[in-house]
Parts: structure tokens; sequence; C-alpha cells
């Protein structure tokens, strides 16, 4: 070998060798005004967060010398842990025009995600549950912002929702042969086919199992909010998720589809606007979740008479106002869990905090809604050791506002800070 042969040879040795290379993890130092660590404490003092990695590695108090590669300074602020949503709809805006599902592409789903992703997660929710979706925008969103390729939340995906046939989630409102050629693929009859049906969601990606447990407010049929699923159905769904490791979150607005939900072993009810006392105990007994998502009501109420809705629509949106004033003030008169969820994506993204206040009015301290959307909501995700509080080996998902939450919940509606993963969101 001549030498430049070797030379080059070399050379090309240590480029390969730079590039093998891990990349040194970047720490960064957080000097806080105050840190709220979870909703069961009381904000600190000034506090240094030292971050590495996308981990918190310490917490100490005051903001002595530390060794970092940068500082960020949120010395007049309360710095506390991210916020979840349990219901969210991202690859999805308000609106009426059911009809659009026959003009659009999936595709417009992820440009539509996207924006609505960076809204979210500035508004200080840093990890979403993503509620329904097409076949593979939510996953797609899910890839972007887990590589950071797409500024947003950490995203815990459902895909699309196991419905019946007509049934809310299903296709309606278009001729026959309009129906069946935007069907989704995962409606299902009898128990057979739903536990095969679960079973291609869990193939497909899906993180957690949404199924349309009743009617629904906003599809396009009118018949009625009651259970859509059989109780044999709704078994074989939670026993097959389960037996895949994976949670069931169910739609379902009336009370005996609570019921049978709660009986049968799903995990969440999202709505539940026709709770009653059966219903009640069945969820308590079977440690089932309510996500009230009143922020839902707000948004759709909001577009009443306007013409944005069918008038079938309308009838059903005007009839659920008066029992989402109480649902969660019921709840917690049965014994309920309630957790924090939104349904954003029927109203504007960005507006997820101002559940915070219609919780509040319903009977909840300031603690009680914060835990409901730090630790309660990581519990539900099974992710507990990873979010949902401020401690070592914890996720850097970071959050800072003006004033304490704990004293006025509202504050978080303006979140002035946000990191996901040890990165700053601009």
């Amino acid at each position: 070998m001549t030498g430049h042969v070797r030379r080059v040879a070399g050379f090309v040795a240590s480029v390969c060798a730079v590039l093998a290379a891990p990349l040194a993890a970047e720490t960064v130092a957080i000097r806080a005004g105050a840190v709220l660590t979870d909703a069961a404490s009381e904000p600190s003092g000034p506090a240094t967060i030292i971050v590495t990695d996308g981990r918190i590695v310490s917490i100490t108090p005051g903001a002595g010398p530390v060794i970092a590669d940068r500082e960020i300074d949120l010395s007049t602020k309360t710095v506390l842990p991210g916020l979840i949503d349990l219901h969210t709809h991202l690859t999805g805006d308000p609106g009426g025009d059911f009809w659009k599902d026959a003009t659009e592409p999936d595709e417009w789903g992820v440009v539509v995600g996207a924006k609505n992703a960076l809204v979210t997660v500035r508004a200080g929710f840093t990890t979403v549950r993503e509620a329904g979706s097409g076949t593979e925008t939510a996953f797609a969103l899910r890839r972007g912002t887990a590589e950071g390729v797409i500024p947003g939340p950490r995203i815990v995906a459902a895909g699309p929702a196991l419905a019946i046939i007509g049934g809310h989630a299903d296709v309606n409102g278009f001729r026959p042969e309009v129906n069946e050629l935007l069907d989704s693929g995962f409606t299902c009859t009898g128990p057979v086919e739903c536990a095969s049906k679960v079973r291609l969601a869990s193939q497909n990606g899906s993180d957690v199992i949404k199924i349309t447990a009743t009617g629904g407010v906003l599809s396009q049929q009118g018949r009625g909010l009651e259970a859509h699923f059989t109780p044999e159905e709704m078994k074989a769904i939670a026993d097959t998720a389960h037996s895949l490791g994976l949670k069931v979150m169910a739609h379902a607005h009336g009370a005996r589809g609570i019921q049978q939900a709660a009986e049968a072993g799903i995990d969440s009810i999202e709505h539940g606007t026709y709770l009653d006392e059966a219903a009640g105990k069945a969820m308590k007994a079977n440690g089932t979740v309510l996500v009230p998502t009143l922020m839902a009501l707000e948004g759709v109420s909001e577009g009443l008479g306007k013409g944005i809705y069918t008038p079938v629509v309308e009838d059903k949106i005007r009839a659920v106002q008066p029992l989402m004033a109480t649902l969660v003030s019921r709840a917690r008169e049965y014994g309920v869990t309630v957790v924090f969820g939104t349904d954003a994506g029927v109203f504007q993204h960005g507006r997820n905090a101002e559940e915070f206040a219609l919780m509040t009015a319903q009977g909840m301290s300031n603690r009680e809604v914060l835990a409901s959307a730090t630790t309660g909501a990581a519990k539900v995700l099974g992710m507990e050791g990873e979010i949902g509080r401020l401690a070592p080996g914890y996720s850097a998902d970071i959050i800072a506002v003006d004033g304490n939450p704990l004293a006025d919940v509202t504050v978080l509606e303006d979140v002035d800070f946000v990191m996901v993963r040890g990165k700053v969101i601009e």
C-alpha cells in the first residue's frame, strides 16, 4: 500500500469513527423561580433543574453554580410538569361539513395534524391521546413528533375507531355506494369479528383501542345515544385488547351503554353524558375512569344556529347541553375517578386548558384538576413512571407559567415555556 493510499484509508477510517461515535448529550440547566414537581406538592422556592439527553437528572434548591452546556432563565416563572390531554383529534378541525370525508384524502389529515400538533404543544400539552383518526394519519404524526421531524406533543394514537355498521364513527349521510367506498374497515358485528378487528388495530400500530360504544352527537344519524355494541361484543373487545397489553377507550353517552362498557372491562368512558347511579357504580366497581370532555359541548354550542351543523346534529347538541353542566359532579358523587380530556378538534385546538375552569365549576379543586391532567392522566396511559411529574429519571416534559396553578388553575391557559423530551418548543 502506497503512502497516499494509506493516508486516504486513514482519513476514511477517522471519518467513519467520528460518524459512528454517539453525539455528546447536551446538558441544560433550567433556573426556575419555583418548581411544582407534582399536583400533590407545593411550589418550591427558586430551584435548578438539570436536563441531559431528554431526561431530568436533578432538581436542586437555589441557583448555585452548575456545569451545563446552556442555561434557560425561568426565574420569574412557576415550572411544572407538561400537561396531558387524554382525548384529542389532532388530524381534524371543528366544523359540521361531514361531506369532506368524500372529498379530502386521508393524507390531508397529516397536514392539518402537523399544524394542530404545534398549536397544542405550545398550549402546554406535552402528551396527548389521539382518540380516533384516519387509518394512518395519527400514526404518521406520532412518528413525526417522536423523531423531532414535526414539533408537537408525545402522541398515544388509537387510529380508526371500532364501530357498529352505520353507527357513530362509521360512515353516514351519503348514498349507500359512497358509504361503502369510504368504509374504514373497522366496523364489526359479533364477538368474533370484533375481537378480530382489535387484533387488526393492534397489528396496524394502535397504542390504544377506541370504540364508539353508543351513538354520538356529531354523526349524521339520529337514532339515539344508547348502546351500539352488545355486552358480548364489548367484552370481546376489552378481553382481546387486554390480552395484547392494550387499553380500551369507549366513546359513550347513554347510561346503559356506559354501564355495559364498564361491566365489560373497558378502561375509560369518553364523554359519559347520561351517566346515572347504576352506570356510575359499574364504573367504580370496575375501575373505569371518566374523561368528561366538557370543552366539546362548549365548542359545539358556540356553533348552534349558524348553519354549521345539520338539523339532526343541532337537535342532539341541544338535548345534551343541560346534562354536561352536572357531569363531573355526578361522577364524583358516584365515586368515579375523573381525568382530563377535551375532545380538541371538535373545538379549536389550543383551547384545551379552558377545560380546567369547567371542571372546577363542577366542584373539583385546583389541585384535583391539575392532578387529572398530570399524574392521573399518566396513570391512565400506563406511563406514570415516565411523565406527569418532575423527578430524576422522568422525561423532561416541562412547562412554565406566571403564578401558582394551585391557587388559580386558569393560569394554565397562558403557558410561557414548553419543553418536550428535553427539546424546547419555539
